[in-house]
C-alpha cells in the first residue's frame, strides 16, 4: 500500500516525546509498504523552530524509509492559548497545501491522526480531492479535554470545535479510537455508525526495552546520576495544564522524610512556573530534567523503582490511556497511576501497580509509603505490566493489525470509490 500520514507532531529522529506513530510507520515499510507524512516543524512542547526550518514554509527530509514533508508550524504555539489555536490552523492550511502540491502521486489511503482536531479538515480535502479513502484517528477527545481543562472557554470556538468534529466523523472512511471509552463515546454519544469503528490502543516498543534491558547497568546509572539511596518515581512526558504536575510537588512536601524523589523528564508551558513554585515551596525531592531522546528516556525509567502516570482531576480524562504507561511496562517498572477510569481499570488488570487518587497529596503519601515497606512487591508488579503488556500491547502487532483493517475497508470500498464522499 501506498500510505498518506497527516501528523503535526511527528517526531524527528532525534526528538523526546511520544513516538507512537514513528514506530508505526517503521513496522508498516518494513513491511513492504511505502508511507508520506506530512509533519510539523514544531515538537508539541517546543518554543522555535529548528534553524533548518527557519524561513522555510516546506521541507522534504527522510526519515529511514519514511518519507517526510515537514510543514510550517506558527511560532507563537506554545506561548498561550491564542497561539496554540493559530499554530493549529497554520499547520492545517501548508499541510492541505504540501498534501496537493508537494506529497504528489497516488495513495491507497489517507490517514491523519489527532489531536490538533483541525488537522482532520486538511486530510479530508486532501482524500476528497485525490479520491482516497480517509481514516481518522483519535488520540484525545477534543475538544471536550480542552474544555474540561479550561483551556477552551471561547463559546464560539466551543461550537466551532464540535461542528467540525461532527463533520470529520461523518467524512471519515474508518475512525480508529486508542481506548475503549473513547469507543463507547463516539458510538452511543456521538452516533458514530460502529461498522466506522476500529480499536487499536496505544502500545509499547519492545524493541527498544528488550535490548536495552539486556546490557544496560542501572547501578551504574544511578551512581552517575547521584541517585544512589533514594526511591526514584519518574515522570516522562509533558509539563503542561492538562499534566497538573503540581500534584507532585505537594506529594514530595509530604514525603520529605523519606528517600523518595520524584523525577520529572519533559518540557511544556508549565515547567517554569512549576520550577519557581518548587523552589517557593522548598520543595528538595523533586528534580526537573530536559527532555531526551526515547533511548536516553528509557534509561532513566530502567533506573527508577516505579513510574508515574499523572493527569488533572477532570472526567474526560477517565477515558484516556496514557502512552508513558506503556513505557514503564516495557521497562518493567510499576505504576503510580494518578487517573482514573480506564488507565486504572488498565492497571488493577494486569496488576502493574497502584491508583492513586488525583490532585490528593495525603493519598500519595500513603501509597508510596507502603511501596516503600515492600521491595518484593515493586518485583512483582513490574513483571505482571511487562508480561501483561506483552500479550496485549506489543507494538508490532497492533501495527500489523491496524494495517490490516485499513486494507479491509480500503478493499471493501474501492468498488465504491468513484462515489466516494
Amino acid at each position: 500500500m501506498n500510505i498518506l500520514l497527516i501528523h503535526q507532531y511527528f517526531l524527528e529522529e532525534d526528538d523526546p516525546g511520544g513516538s507512537r506513530w514513528n514506530e508505526i510507520t517503521r513496522a508498516w515499510t518494513a513491511g513492504g509498504h511505502t508511507v508520506t507524512v506530512l509533519a510539523g516543524m514544531m515538537h508539541y512542547n517546543g518554543s522555535e523552530k529548528r534553524a533548518e526550518y527557519k524561513g522555510r514554509y516546506f521541507k522534504q527530509k527522510q526519515q529511514g524509509a519514511v518519507n517526510v514533508w515537514r510543514c510550517h508550524v506558527s511560532e507563537s504555539y506554545n506561548r498561550n492559548f491564542l497561539g496554540r489555536l493559530w499554530g493549529y490552523f497554520s499547520f492545517m492550511f501548508f499541510s492541505l497545501w504540501a498534501g496537493l502540491f508537494k506529497a504528489k502521486g497516488r495513495y491507497d489511503v489517507v490517514v491523519v491522526t489527532s489531536p490538533p482536531l483541525f488537522v482532520g479538515i486538511s486530510g479530508y480535502l486532501v482524500s476528497r480531492l485525490k479520491r482516497t479513502p480517509f481514516v481518522f484517528e483519535v488520540r484525545d477527545l477534543w475538544p471536550e479535554s480542552a474544555i474540561d481543562t479550561g483551556v477552551l472557554k471561547n463559546r464560539l470556538i466551543i461550537r466551532l470545535a464540535y461542528a467540525v468534529e461532527k463533520f470529520i466523523y461523518k467524512k471519515a472512511t474508518l475512525i480508529n479510537v486508542l481506548t475503549p471509552a473513547f469507543y463507547n463515546t463516539l458510538r452511543d454519544q456521538k452516533q458514530v455508525p460502529e461498522e466506522k469503528l476500529i480499536f487499536i490502543p496505544n502500545a509499547a516498543d519492545f524493541s527498544l526495552s528488550d535490548n536495552l534491558m539486556a546490557s544496560f547497568d542501572p547501578v551504574g546509572f544511578r551512581r552517575m546520576h547521584g541517585l544512589e539511596g533514594r526511591f526514584v518515581i519518574t515522570y516522562v512526558g509533558a509539563h503542561g495544564v492538562a499534566n497538573h504536575l503540581e500534584q507532585l510537588l505537594d506529594a514530595g512536601k509530604q514525603l520529605e522524610d523519606t528517600p523518595v524523589l520524584f523525577q520529572l523528564i519533559g518540557q511544556g508551558m508549565e515547567k517554569n512556573r512549576l520550577q519557581q513554585l518548587a523552589r517557593e515551596r522548598q520543595v528538595n525531592n523533586v528534580l526537573f530534567l530536559d527532555a531526551v531522546p526515547k533511548q536516553e528516556v528509557f534509561k532513566y525509567i530502567l533506573a527508577s523503582d516505579m513510574g508515574a502516570s499523572v493527569l488533572k482531576k477532570v472526567d474526560t480524562f477517565k477515558t484516556v490511556y496514557s502512552n508513558k504507561t506503556f513505557d514503564y511496562m516495557a521497562c518493567k517498572k510499576p505504576i503510580l497511576m494518578a487517573i482514573d477510569g480506564v488507565s486504572r481499570e488498565l492497571v488493577e488488570k494486569a496488576a502493574a501497580g497502584c491508583y492513586v487518587e488525583p490532585e490528593n497529596a495525603a493519598e500519595y503519601s500513603r501509597v508510596i509509603r507502603q511501596y516503600l515497606q515492600d521491595p518484593a512487591r515493586l518485583a512483582q508488579e513490574g513483571e505482571n505490566g511487562f508480561r501483561y503488556a506483552k500479550e496485549n500491547f506489543d507494538r508490532q502487532v497492533l501495527a500489523t493489525r491496524y494495517l490490516d483493517l485499513i486494507q479491509q475497508k480500503v478493499v471493501k470500498n474501492r468498488i465504491a470509490a468513484n462515489a466516494w464522499v
